[in-house]
């Protein structure tokens, strides 16, 4: 049985935590799963937090949800950064943490069957010991889960060659808002029989449904891996680089682009030197039997922009680079709080995307840093603000918007990889239209006609 009520928990919460086998009212816990990395402060705690440890004790929780009218907040590692997970006062945290088990590692098949608490970086290393690999690595690699990349449709450095997580995911075991299982997808790398209800619940950030087991496709490690790095005068130059690669048609396993500014910021956590280096870097990676012949391509494409480009042949100092890259954003985050934008522009338009950033800090005088999937054209402009600063009003809300504007006025949406949550909302209708809106509503209300799955998310 759950614990006893807060007194502050009254109703319809305080009966679904009474009659759920794991949960919790204590203040400590409920505070621990209000929000996550965006910047985002919620007005007011959860009611309480179920610790769901099987499908069980999920669909246990949805249908005492449905049956009390209780909202309903997935959560997973909670590293998400657009409020998708936050919850306040009459909403209760289903915590899918505790699910953390590999179901099942086919190395022939090159499929995993996961849960969804398990770890990005705990299923690739379980798939690097049968010489594969998954996909899909957010630069919280180390702390994200499987679960949260499929709500949010996560991509991250690889993104570029090997896709977004939608193109990883198989087949989905998902929970609906009436406690009924749904299955969607198959075991196979191809089928099409029928709608295709499993493209349609990744993304969804748990508002059609919860995800408690996931299929995978897993790929072959690379048989080799050629690195590239380049410092430039400044992130114009940078991005130009980046465009000229694109432009050269090789197609990168990674490309990632950061402005000086947080050059600095990783200088100051790491103790590295790469701002004296340049005003801006750009990490390259290709991969495959032709890798190194790709690399004197992308490196003859980046040279004209560039002031220093180096070719590491050492594991230990491209391991290094990559590590710089995936601190960026723990980097900044010693500086204040982090609200990280997530525009995508058309690959030729990064270095007007870069450009146009610069100038909305300038106007609104909010600190902008700026990192980049440069291959894909998907910026992560980041708003860093003092710790008692909101990141939902004032100058940082006016800065997040002129960062939409500018990525629409080049072609480019909201949103590439990090998700809608409650961050984004109020810029959605402009990017989807009344029609797409209206529709994405109807389908939402079919699935969910209560609203009781994660209410005033995503759409």
């Amino acid at each position: 049985m759950g614990t006893h009520a807060a007194p502050e928990v009254l109703g319809a919460s305080a009966a679904l935590l009474g009659a759920v086998r794991s949960a919790s009212t204590d203040r400590a816990d409920r505070a621990a799963v209000a929000t996550d990395r965006s910047g985002f402060v919620p007005a007011s705690l959860p009611d309480g937090v179920v610790f769901a440890e099987s499908v069980d004790d999920v669909v246990q929780a949805v249908k005492l949800a449905a049956v009390h009218g209780v909202p309903l907040v997935p959560r997973g590692a909670g590293t998400g950064l657009a409020a998708a997970s936050s919850a306040c006062a009459g909403e209760v945290v289903l915590d899918l943490s505790r699910m953390n088990r590999i179901l099942d590692l086919d190395p022939v098949e090159q499929i995993a069957v996961v849960e969804p608490g398990v770890l990005n970086a705990e299923l690739n290393a379980a798939a690097g010991a049968h010489g594969l690999f998954y996909a899909p690595d957010p630069a919280s690699t180390a702390i994200c889960s499987i679960g949260g990349n499929i709500a949010t449709n996560a991509g991250g450095m690889r993104c570029a060659k090997y896709g977004v997580t939608r193109e990883s995911v198989l087949g989905l075991r998902v929970v609906l808002a009436d406690g009924r299982e749904l299955r969607t997808g198959r075991g196979t790398i191809k089928g099409v029989t029928g709608y295709d209800l499993n493209a349609l619940m990744i993304g969804s950030e748990g508002t059609l449904g919860i995800v408690v087991e996931a299929t995978l496709r897993l790929r072959p490690a690379p048989i080799t891996t050629a690195t590239a790095a380049a410092f430039f005068p400044d992130v114009a130059a940078a991005a130009a680089a980046a465009s000229a690669v694109i432009a050269a048609r090789i197609q990168p396993s990674l490309l990632e682009l950061v402005d000086g500014p947080t050059l600095e910021a990783i200088d100051l956590a790491l103790g590295t030197d790469f701002r004296r280096r340049g005003g801006a870097f750009l990490l390259a990676q290709t991969d495959g039997f032709g890798a190194h012949l790709e690399m004197d391509v992308l490196a003859n494409a980046v040279e004209p922009f560039a002031s220093e480009v180096l070719r590491p042949d050492d594991e230990a100092e491209t391991e290094a680079l990559l590590a710089a890259r995936r601190a960026a954003i723990p980097s900044l985050e010693q500086l204040g709080r982090v609200s990280i934008g997530d525009i995508g522009v058309p690959r030729g338009r990064l270095a007007e995307a870069v450009t146009g950033l610069h100038e909305i800090s300038e106007r609104t005088g909010v600190r902008i840093y700026t990192i980049a999937h440069a291959a894909d054209g998907n910026l992560h402009p980041m708003l860093v603000v003092k710790p008692e600063e909101s990141v939902t009003e004032g100058p940082a809300k006016a800065a997040l918007g002129e960062m939409f504007h500018l990525a629409q006025r080049l072609g480019g949406t909201l949103t590439g990889e990090h998700g809608v949550g409650l961050l984004k909302r109020d810029w959605l209708r402009e990017e989807l239209g009344d029609v797409s809106l209206e529709v994405q509503h109807a389908i939402r209300r079919a699935l969910d006609p209560q609203g009781i799955l994660n209410p005033g998310k995503a759409i």
